[in-house]
């Protein structure tokens, strides 16, 4: 097993600088790891499916249950949203993993990442854009309010209307995430999967502010 404890001489971290652009992105991007990934499926009003992976993705509130991507600039599926207001959000397991990454090429919007990827589109049941047939679990979504324009990036705001799991994915309390086996983006060019799932629970205030007999706190 690699030792992974700290030793004296390199208990003081290095001070880095940003790049001759006076970027920190890509250190940044190295640092906020891992990042699930929105695989993101949109109909443009002209009828191309486009279909894009997002890094920058994360859950924004529960009641209603909206989740958010970001566009860096402005590309094919930020405008198809603008245009209809609705996408779709497909999981990315890691079976998946290089056909999720092709569709990270940046193609002209005449053409679909569905057909260049080959993969298979699935009907949805509360919006236009399609599905993706492989993917083991979608959410369908509609546009809540307007983009966030944040530096050179777009937050895309959706509402959850509707979410499609298969039956293996699901375990006894729902999505079970061993059975989804996502992927999800590091830095540089790196993913990775889920690795060793640990679980613990919460600890409530009272019981450490008045514990119980044989409570270890």
């Amino acid at each position: 097993m690699t030792d992974r404890t700290p030793h004296a001489k390199d208990q003081t971290k290095q001070e880095l600088t940003p790049n001759t652009s006076g970027s920190w992105a890509s250190i940044v991007k190295s640092l906020v790891i891992p990042r699930p990934i929105a695989w993101i499926s949109t109909r443009s009003a002209s009828g191309v499916d486009n279909l894009s992976p997002h890094s920058y993705f994360t859950m924004v509130s529960s009641d209603p249950a909206i989740i958010q991507f970001v566009s860096t600039g402005v590309k094919d599926t930020l405008r198809n949203v603008l245009e209809t207001r609705e996408f779709v959000v497909n999981h990315t397991p890691m079976e998946l993993f290089e056909k999720i990454n092709a569709t990270g090429t940046d193609y002209p919007p005449e053409i679909s990442e569905f057909d260049a990827a080959g993969l298979t589109r699935e009907p949805s049941r509360t919006v236009a854009a399609p599905r993706v047939a492989e993917s083991p679990a979608s959410m369908e979504c509609v546009l809540h309010g307007e983009p966030l324009g944040v530096g050179n990036g777009y937050v895309v705001f959706g509402e959850v209307r509707h979410v499609a799991v298969r039956p293996h994915a699901l375990g006894e309390r729902g999505p079970d995430a061993r059975r989804l086996d996502p992927i999800a983006r590091l830095g540089h060019d790196e993913w990775a999967g889920l690795g060793d799932i640990r679980s613990i629970r919460r600890i409530p205030y009272d019981s450490i502010k008045h514990p119980v007999d044989g409570d270890p706190t």
